[in-house]
């Protein structure tokens, strides 16, 4: 998407003459997932205005150069005496439900002042969370805390503090790499996910599916025994809700490839990159599981009317048999109903050379606006390590742990390899962005509109998968070739 840079160059501007402290409003939850975007660089750990001074309880949260570190608080002990009022913006509109089975954010935050009686956090969740942060951001008037959405990541340091330098970040979180630019960490994993499918055990157990799918071939035919056998939808598409098409560029690279250098280093200068490998891999065989599903009449009647927030109720009372998403949705779908017990999580049904392979990533981040004021990027700070090591978010929301050295989870896949993408090359980390920008395919930062299209044109019949895939290999080679990126075979 080309407004996405224009975007980017207008949010700068609008920053920097608004240069307004935020902290007040309280604002809005998704792969996403996702899911994973770097020289105008970005230390702002050493900008006089991340400055924070030590309060009376005696912090020693700040690093050698004076400016405010993660690595530093300690948790109970710094900042006990701070009174703040700040704002947190995020997704999980489901958490705001009194009816939700599980850990609500009225209890997240009621733990969290018995240990910070003094730091008030407003909340606002918002259902279009994704479109919606990115409006927040070009408004110069945003929260003090918000899931950082699909922005470049030059310009993180224009909109969030650093939380400290790439090495040290290491020694405390996972994924650290995720929203790093210039050496430095600008985001923190609320949890952390993998990449599968969320599926009702009962339906798939009805329809005569003894053994989860392991390829495509054997995922479609799956889907075939649900239609046949009972009345479920095989898959349900979520079209309508839009982000959630977003979903399926996330299994292109790990689980496709079992390469972790696919996505951020490979992908770019790959020629045709959309093409048939011949051995259902790669790119094509993601989304041909999607183009073949559609056309074979296995998802919902009308996609066109697809509901996000009905469809976790229908998946746990056994009206859907799958649905392609992160595991992130999997603690949704068990706490829509009754019927908990029936959810399950699998991983995407792609084999390579006899493996199987998942990807485990950062699920939306932490950010912390630049523009607070030192009180308050104090507490957000604390907010958020203690929702990093305290709360026990990530391990309640079925994720992979955040806290460096945690083992706490509650997800496994037997005989699947996770896999953690590794960093774009030294001065290629902008070469994504503009390919995204350039071929408009937005791969992994909001690319719906190409996955609802495959939808629109597999049940329309006016496009094969193949013709589909030449255009989106033609568009690759003109972004290539426009942004001077060396390509290999």
């Amino acid at each position: 998407m080309k407004l996405r840079k224009v975007l980017a160059v207008t949010l700068v501007a609008a920053m920097t003459m608004s240069m307004a402290a935020c902290g007040g409003s309280n604002n809005t939850a998704g792969n996403g997932g996702t899911t994973d975007n770097n020289s105008a660089a970005a230390d702002n750990s050493t900008d006089a205005s991340n400055d924070v001074a030590a309060t009376e309880s005696g912090d020693a949260s700040t690093s050698a150069d004076g400016s405010l570190s993660y690595a530093d608080i300690k948790l109970g002990e710094d900042y006990t005496d701070l009174t703040a009022t700040i704002s947190l913006f995020n997704h999980r509109t489901d958490l705001e439900s009194d009816d939700y089975n599980g850990t609500t954010w009225k209890e997240y935050l009621a733990a969290f002042n018995e240990m910070y009686p003094n730091i008030t956090v407003e909340l606002t969740t918002d259902t279009n969370y994704a479109d919606d942060a990115l409006m927040h951001l070009q408004s110069g008037d945003y929260e003090t805390v918000m899931m950082i959405p699909a922005v470049d990541k030059a310009d993180l340091s224009n909109y969030f503090i650093s939380y400290g330098d790439l090495d040290t970040m290491k020694t405390q979180i996972n994924y650290a790499t995720t929203w790093e630019y210039g050496g430095q960490v600008y985001g923190v994993p609320s949890t952390a996910t993998t990449q599968g499918i969320v599926y009702n055990k009962k339906v798939f157990e009805e329809a005569g599916v003894t053994e989860l799918p392991k390829t495509p071939e054997e995922f479609i035919g799956a889907l075939q025994k649900i239609k046949d056998n009972t009345d479920a939808i095989p898959l349900y598409t979520n079209y309508a809700a839009g982000w959630t098409m977003g979903a399926w560029d996330a299994y292109i690279g790990n689980n496709a490839t079992g390469d972790n250098t696919y996505m951020n280093q490979k992908l770019v200068h790959t020629k045709d990159p959309f093409q048939n490998y011949g051995d259902d891999t790669h790119a094509y065989a993601v989304y041909k599981i999607l183009y073949d599903a559609v056309a074979d009449g296995l998802i919902e009647d009308d996609f066109a009317t697809t509901d996000w927030e009905g469809c976790k109720g229908m998946i746990n009372n056994g009206e859907i048999g799958c649905m392609v998403l992160g595991s992130w949705a999997y603690p949704q779908m068990e706490a829509a109903g009754e019927n908990g017990a029936d959810i399950g999580y699998m991983p995407f049904p792609i084999t390579v050379n006899g493996e199987q392979y998942a990807s485990a990533g950062a699920d939306y981040s932490y950010g912390i606006n630049a523009n607070a004021t030192d009180d308050e990027k104090a507490a957000a700070m604390v907010f958020v390590k203690w929702m990093t090591e305290k709360s026990g978010f990530s391990y309640n929301e079925d994720g992979l742990p955040v806290a460096a050295g945690s083992t706490d989870t509650k997800l496994s896949f037997d005989g699947v390899t996770f896999l953690e993408d590794e960093p774009a090359l030294a001065g290629e980390e902008d070469f994504l962005n503009e390919m995204n920008a350039e071929s408009e395919l937005n791969i992994n930062a909001g690319g719906d509109s190409k996955i609802q299209a495959i939808i629109e044109h597999a049940s329309n019949g006016d496009k094969t998968f193949d013709e589909i895939m030449d255009e989106w290999n033609t568009a690759w080679s003109d972004a290539q070739e426009s942004n001077g990126i060396e390509v290999t075979e």
